[in-house]
């Protein structure tokens, strides 16, 4: 098949990109706001990376689907390498705040009462990324207000998108899957009799005396309880994760633990972009409420302190040790977590 030529600006449709910004304040009888174009084109520009970014996701929701993913095979590093791309496109997002920043407020004013009712909560792609690396509709800041702004047809894909598995669901199944504590055979001659007892022994054993209360945690987290408290993972799945976390250093491990590492910072660079997106519109507008009806940067805050959805992985932190204190594995299981030759 011959190949067509391909000519720059029409590959990347530059016409319709670069011809796809109008100032409603530069429209007959308005007067120009300088500043308007910066707005909308700072804006397009994160649209555009939401969508590479929910490209990225959806391609490991798609993996992480599979029935069993094969430590041998390349799947998980496809997982950790687009995961890590994600982590770095919000990074960029981060540090794109600090050019919207050189707007000042009075020149934001210049145009702001003109957008009213649009408003960036109005994201769709931005909610539906949320849902997809698993930030449930019961754990949201603002309930009642979430989908409010949002058209009918918009409200819809939301919900759909949240009937399907998130990241977190599926991260979840694939923790449970690990399979070395399930294989007794391994596990006959350990000197400590249960591993997970050992551990927790040790574990308190470690707290200072302002620390105690760790040790309940532990117990809820490891073990499981009936406190009621939302949990994205079971205690069978925290765990495998703590075990990935522990015992990093073997080959096997390797991989997973990027994977729960990159979730988290993930978690770590969404934080980071609500934290610098409060501190931006208290800059820009106070107190005043958004132009979409929200409470402004009181709402934002209350997102950005509720909403990490790796909290979880990032709790199991608490619950480390000395690494020169930690069990030591049967010989059997350091042999299945080393790398396995044809």
């Amino acid at each position: 098949m011959e190949h067509k030529p391909v000519y720059y600006s029409e590959y990347l449709e530059l016409e319709r990109i670069l011809n796809s910004q109008h100032p409603v304040s530069f429209q007959e009888g308005n007067t120009p706001a300088h500043d308007e174009m910066l707005f909308i084109v700072i804006h397009q520009a994160y649209e555009l990376w939401f969508k590479q970014i929910l490209f990225e996701v959806q391609s490991v929701i798609d993996i992480m689907e599979k029935p069993e993913i094969n430590d041998n095979s390349s799947e998980l590093q496809f997982v950790v390498h687009r995961l890590q791309r994600v982590s770095t496109i919000l990074m960029l997002l981060v540090q794109q705040i600090e050019i919207l920043d050189t707007m000042t407020p009075m020149d934001f004013l210049d145009f702001r009462d003109m957008l009213r009712p649009a408003s960036g909560f109005q994201s769709i792609q931005f909610k539906i990324l949320e849902a997809k690396l698993g930030l449930a509709f019961e754990q949201r800041h603002g309930k009642a207000y979430y989908t409010s702004q949002l058209t009918p047809a918009d409200v819809e894909i939301i919900k759909k998108v949240e009937s399907q598995p998130s990241l977190v669901q599926l991260l979840n199944k694939w923790l449970e899957r690990m399979p070395f504590f399930d294989d007794k055979e391994i596990w006959k001659n350990f000197a400590g009799g249960s591993f997970w007892d050992e551990y927790k022994t040790i574990y308190e054993n470690s707290l200072g005396e302002g620390e105690k209360l760790n040790a309940k945690a532990f117990q809820s987290v490891i073990f499981g309880d009936d406190s009621g408290e939302y949990r994205a993972l079971s205690p069978k799945a925290s765990r495998a994760a703590l075990f990935i976390i522990l015992y990093r250093g073997h080959p096997m491990l390797e991989l997973p633990f990027q994977f729960l590492n990159t979730l988290i910072q993930i978690d770590n660079q969404l934080g980071n972009w609500r934290s610098k997106h409060v501190n931006m519109v208290r800059r820009m507008i106070g107190t005043r409420t958004g132009t979409g009806g929200s409470t402004g940067a009181g709402y934002l805050q209350g997102a950005m302190d509720k909403h990490y959805i790796y909290r979880e992985l990032s709790q199991l932190h608490s619950f480390l040790i000395d690494r020169r204190r930690l069990p030591q594995l049967p010989q059997k299981l350091i042999e299945k977590l080393g790398y396995k030759f044809c």
